[in-house]
């Protein structure tokens, strides 16, 4: 309750000295900063998930973050899409809810409407809430791509469309596949009150990552609708998605989109168990002993390592070996030699060539 209080009053202040400071009006903020929203930062210890899930999850929040009667909803059903919309259009379903339902569309029409980029944004931009069947949620994220997933605003919610199987015995009886062209779809009240728990959940999106975060209410709260929604949100979160439970998890934040986050709750301890610890230091000197190895593998090859080998005389390359001769010719009594029989060649050639010319 004092983090609540706390932040709200911060992010109040902060917005009261942003428009002082601001010499235009941004006409599209509002004044009493309604859309500013209140995160909830869940660190952990390990990853809860192994890869990114495209398909948010759902915790149930006693304040629900999707009250505003303005906001337009697209509900993407099974085939064939009469048959809910006559659902959604009935006096039995509730009257402020399906005026908020302003398209109903099947998988068929989907993919034959909406597979073009310009098409995906313009659907996109039209609706606020996306909800989605349980039974073709799946294969939206190749149909509807980046335009849709590539942040988490307003991908799809799953939404249970279909009738609720009878129970026998306490378990749900099996569908009667002999009755395929029945429309396996549920009655109004139920598909309204799937909606309705659909609309007043706080959605997670999982990824392998040690920090979640959940938007939990906004900034014209009061501190007990916040407190009670974090209390809510940790809960469902801790117990559904945490692998290990409160022994995983590292500490409990809430924030505004530019404030700094507010601890709620923090552990003393660093690891799950003693485990984690050993397995670091194990790792280390796999990773040590790894380049040790990779070091000697290279000496022999392309570089040589000086200290792994002994001293030996390396052959002299050309110009050392032209050096050497150069200095043996340096030599007083070889060149003097030389010299001497130059000179008595020379005699003889001359002696020759004057016998030549006399003759």
């Amino acid at each position: 309750m004092k983090a609540s209080k706390a932040l709200l009053a911060h992010i109040k202040k902060a917005a009261k000295e942003s428009s002082e400071e601001s010499t235009k009006r941004n006409l599209l903020e509002d004044e009493d900063d309604e859309e500013t929203p209140v995160w909830l930062t869940l660190t952990t210890k390990r990853h809860i998930a192994d890869k990114a899930r495209l398909q948010p999850g759902k915790i149930p929040v006693p304040h629900s973050l999707n009250t505003d009667e303005n906001s337009t909803i697209c509900a993407i059903t099974a085939d064939p899409q009469r048959a809910y919309k006559n659902i959604i259009g009935s006096d039995e379903f509730p009257a402020e809810l399906s005026k908020r339902i302003t398209r109903v569309i099947d998988l068929g029409k989907l993919k034959a409407k909406y597979g073009q980029y310009e098409a995906q944004r313009k659907l996109f931009s039209e609706h606020d809430i996306f909800l989605a069947d349980d039974r073709i949620i799946n294969r939206l994220p190749k149909i509807l791509g980046k335009t849709f997933y590539k942040t988490t605003a307003k991908r799809p919610i799953p939404v249970v469309f279909s009738a609720k199987r009878p129970k026998v015995d306490g378990k749900r009886a099996k569908r009667d596949k002999t009755k395929d062209d029945e429309v396996n779809a549920g009655t109004a009240a139920e598909i309204a009150k799937e909606i309705e728990k659909a609309l007043s959940s706080a959605l997670v999106s999982l990824s392998p990552t040690t920090n979640t975060a959940v938007r939990i209410g906004y900034s014209n709260w009061t501190a007990e609708q916040i407190a009670d929604n974090v209390d809510a949100v940790v809960t469902g979160l801790v117990g559904k998605w945490v692998p290990q439970k409160w022994r995983n998890v590292r500490g409990i934040y809430i924030k505004g989109p530019e404030t700094a986050a507010l601890p709620v709750w923090l552990t003393d301890e660093l690891w799950v168990d003693e485990k984690d610890v050993i397995a670091d230091e194990e790792a280390a000197a796999k990773k040590a002993e790894k380049a040790e190895k990779a070091e000697k593998a290279n000496i022999g090859k392309k570089r040589k390592s000086v200290a792994a080998e002994p001293e030996t005389e390396s052959p002299a390359p050309k110009k050392a070996k032209k050096q050497a001769k150069v200095a043996d010719e340096g030599n007083d009594d070889k060149l003097d030699k030389q010299i001497a029989e130059r000179k008595s060649k020379l005699k003889k050639q001359k002696a020759a060539a004057k016998k030549a010319i006399d003759a």
